[in-house]
């Protein structure tokens, strides 16, 4: 499993300096490794006995930040925590973190000019694409956005596609609440279990701010990570990010801007005529969140292990919060969490090959710098794709760009060998696996494809 909620940030150094708090106050030699929840208890109980309410006394919060930093678990945010929030997965911290990261990279102002350049863009790929795809546009208009609004206008389907996980993780923590021992006279473990996951919900909207943030000074439209982001589904592009994909690359930005409208209107259709789709994806994440589970002996033989061998240095805390980093005390993945994954990497890359072959087939004949630009795309995927950074994150998932390669000739072949038609509506029926994804003739021998296709977009 990936460190998700676990470990520190990887964003800099802005979620460690302000922390009062140090993981090794006591070491996991200290307690056998095992999580101290019972001195945890005890400390709230002593604290709260008198004065639970809704206000949390400063130095109340001090203690259990110290509380579960000795669990390795990064407490920023944590006051957000001890409010009381519908959500398992709070929107308003992760916009409010998100913002900040954006403030940090800086955000310009949409200018009038790129108000023309870029709807001109958009309004010339809708009419590209009605020839590249059975999947017609929505009424909706496409959008322009700053970095900023970016970050505003996708934060609902961020809170929709990530909230699984934060019900995940809870449910796994309180378990092992659940299996401790209560100390005598300790808070009733209803309130023990609420603070807990209000805890962790926190936590998660703390690292997904920073990760939604990150992604915002680099991604080129609301679809660039392969995620259903906006309800409806309509194209959005963002033109700071899209100069900088474009600068020094020796193409025209009216190319660039073309490019990146038709990938990003390819999707929002796709999206569009496919809920069950977004259904698809979003299931596979709440697959992947059922299946946490948090094995507290596991992570004692791993302490000790890890002493033993010199990783850990109890004397210094820094060897802790690297062990951590490197995903010492995370959990194995279940057979059925490895088979959402499987699931899901596969989605993000049939998403994008298709993407790929409609847009490869909507500017074949129109775009002189078509093949440079696809090879651009494909060697920054590689490397730093806002899809791979952000799954990196979340799971550990790397989707591998030999797939989505793999995927881009596998929707080539199949409109080879049939037509448009034919591929879109493999859309509305059982998509390919991995390994279907290198024999498309296969493929099509193994589904039949009604002769009449005229309800597919209905």
């Amino acid at each position: 499993m990936a460190p998700f909620g676990f470990t520190p940030s990887n964003h800099g150094d802005d979620s460690e300096e302000d922390n009062p708090a140090t993981p090794h106050e006591k070491t996991p030699a200290d307690n056998g490794g095992n999580p101290d929840l019972s001195a945890l208890f005890a400390m709230l109980q002593e604290q709260m006995q008198s004065q639970f309410g809704e206000e949390m006394p400063a130095d109340l919060t001090r203690d259990i930040q110290a509380q579960f930093a000795k669990l390795g678990i990064n407490p920023i945010g944590f006051l957000g925590a001890l409010e009381k929030s519908e959500s398992a997965l709070p929107l308003s911290i992760s916009r409010e973190i998100a913002k900040q990261f954006v403030a940090a990279h800086g955000s310009t102002f949409i200018g009038t000019k790129d108000i023309a350049d870029f709807t001109g863009a958009m309004e010339l790929a809708d009419l590209w694409l009605n020839d590249a795809t059975v999947f017609p546009a929505n009424s909706s208009k496409g959008n322009i956005y700053s970095r900023a609004d970016w970050v505003d206008a996708t934060m609902q389907g961020w809170q929709k596609t990530v909230e699984p996980l934060a019900h995940g993780l809870a449910k796994a923590m309180t378990s092992i609440v659940e299996k401790q021992e209560m100390p005598k006279n300790s808070l009733p473990l209803a309130q023990v279990a609420d603070l807990l996951r209000s805890f962790i919900g926190t936590m998660i909207a703390t690292q997904l701010g920073q990760s939604i943030g990150g992604l915002a000074a680099s991604v080129t439209g609301a679809h660039d990570v392969g995620l259903p982001l906006l309800e409806p589904a309509r194209p959005a592009l963002v033109p700071e990010n899209i100069a900088l994909w474009g600068a020094d690359i020796g193409v025209e930005a009216s190319e660039v801007r073309i490019f990146h409208a038709l990938r990003e209107g390819a999707v929002a259709r796709l999206f569009d005529n496919n809920p069950w789709l977004i259904q698809y994806m979003r299931s596979a994440i709440a697959e992947y969140g059922k299946g946490i589970r948090i094995d507290v002996e596991a992570m004692q033989r791993q302490a000790e292990e890890a002493i033993d061998s010199g990783a850990i240095d109890p004397n210094n805390p820094e060897t802790f919060t690297v062990a951590l980093n490197q995903g010492l005390f995370t959990p194995e993945e279940s057979p059925e969490q490895v088979a959402a994954l499987t699931k899901l990497e596969t989605a993000l890359a049939l998403i994008d090959g298709w993407a790929d072959d409609v847009t490869t087939l909507a500017a074949a004949d129109r775009l002189p710098s078509l093949n440079a630009l696809r090879e651009t795309l494909r060697r920054r995927r590689a490397t730093s794709s806002p899809a791979q950074q952000l799954f990196a994150s979340l799971f550990g998932l790397e989707v591998s760009p030999r797939m989505s390669r793999e995927s881009s000739a596998f929707w080539t072949q199949i409109r080879s060998l049939r037509d448009i038609n034919v591929r879109d509506h493999i859309w509305s029926g059982i998509l390919p696996t991995h390994d279907e994804l290198t024999n498309a003739e296969g493929y099509l021998r193994s589904i039949k494809v009604p002769d009449d296709l005229s309800g597919l977009t209905d």
